[in-house]
């Protein structure tokens, strides 16, 4: 599948409301909740400016996955950059019924092209101790797993920990 990453605008509000929605029990079970008040649309709305102002200002990226129709089929972002120090921290998550298709893997693969173009030295990333897709597609693009936290989390009822990466264009 052909996609593309698209930095987040102010009439992307709905359908990303509608994506993260459908989607809700499906990321749920690999990250944790971001929480009842999140699904609703008026503070989705609140949330989806404050991200617009924060890109604005240049210390994260909000990245749409879209598919060659332009339907959102994933996000990508790329926050707390540190202009000093050329480091940012990256996330992902691609919808249910487009997982296994590459897309994640395709859209860090874009998503770092922009980064290095914008002087970023370095990428740190984190995903859980079972999400085994996430940890493929960050290896897959040349991150390094650096360690693993001491603390375990409960999570769906088992016990997890998060995994760190760390992806680098000095390697």
């Amino acid at each position: 599948m052909d996609i593309s990453i698209e930095k987040l605008k102010k009439q992307d509000a709905e359908e990303l409301f509608n994506f993260e929605s459908d989607n809700r029990a499906y990321f749920e079970k690999s990250v944790p909740s971001r929480g009842e008040e999140y699904y609703n649309f008026e503070t989705f709305q609140k949330r989806h400016r404050d991200l617009l102002e924060e890109q604005e200002k240049g210390i994260s990226y909000f990245c749409l996955i879209k598919d060659q129709t332009e339907s959102i089929v994933g996000r990508i972002n790329l926050t707390d950059i540190d202009r000093i120090e050329s480091i940012g921290h990256v996330g992902y998550r691609v919808g249910e019924i487009h997982t296994g298709k590459g897309i994640a893997n395709k859209a860090l693969k874009l998503l770092l092209i922009e980064v290095s173009k914008e002087n970023i030295k370095e990428v740190y990333a984190k995903t859980t101790s079972n999400n085994i897709a996430s940890r493929k597609v960050l290896e897959k693009n040349g991150f390094i797993q650096v360690s693993t936290s001491k603390e375990e989390f409960i999570m769906n009822g088992e016990n997890l920990k998060f995994v760190h990466f760390i992806w680098s264009n000095n390697f």
